[in-house]
């Protein structure tokens, strides 16, 4: 029986080689989120959403990401959940299954390259006239309730700064 941490060490060594093959049945597809349980939406290049399984082997070993690509086998019985991860594909793999062209069209922008396109003037003025009005507003950003709250605000900022005046007086002995 192989132990957990060799069963790691072959899971990794397997998903980092180079080899990557395609079967006639099998496609790819790019992960758009995590369902739970082991299960992940994914999107094909047709745009055709789906749920997608996470074999028991790749489970604690390897993780994937909203917008990673993997190649999954079909589930002929499944209602909901359509097919099962077989190969979670990284960087080297893309650009490996691109240059022999098996890489579909529907996904031919590359996920990694920013855009090379400059941006153009007129664009960001417009963009920054939008902000500029709702530069105090913070209602929309995420809020960690699993923090301690802390408000500042200028007065207590001011109070602070008064108080230490006041120390330093009375260390000066004035």
């Amino acid at each position: 029986m192989m132990s957990q941490a060799t069963k790691r060490k072959h899971v990794i060594r397997e998903a980092l080689g180079d080899s990557v093959t395609l079967t006639e049945n099998q496609q790819i597809v790019k992960v758009t989120g995590s369902r739970g349980n082991n299960l992940h939406e994914a999107i094909t290049a047709q745009g055709v959403t789906f749920l997608v399984s996470m074999p028991p082997k790749f489970r604690k070993n390897l993780w994937i990401n909203r917008g990673h690509y993997v190649i999954v086998d079909p589930i002929e019985e499944g209602e909901k959940v359509k097919a099962e991860i077989s190969f979670i594909l990284y960087k080297d793999h893309i650009q490996y299954l691109q240059k022999q062209q098996l890489w579909p069209k529907g996904f031919t922008k590359e996920p990694d390259k920013p855009s090379k396109e400059p941006k153009k003037p007129e664009e960001t003025e417009e963009k920054d006239e939008a902000f500029s009005g709702s530069e105090d507003d913070e209602s929309d950003l995420f809020v960690n309730t699993n923090r301690c709250n802390y408000e500042y605000s200028e007065s207590e900022e001011e109070d602070s700064d008064e108080e230490e005046d006041k120390e330093e007086r009375t260390e000066n002995g004035s």
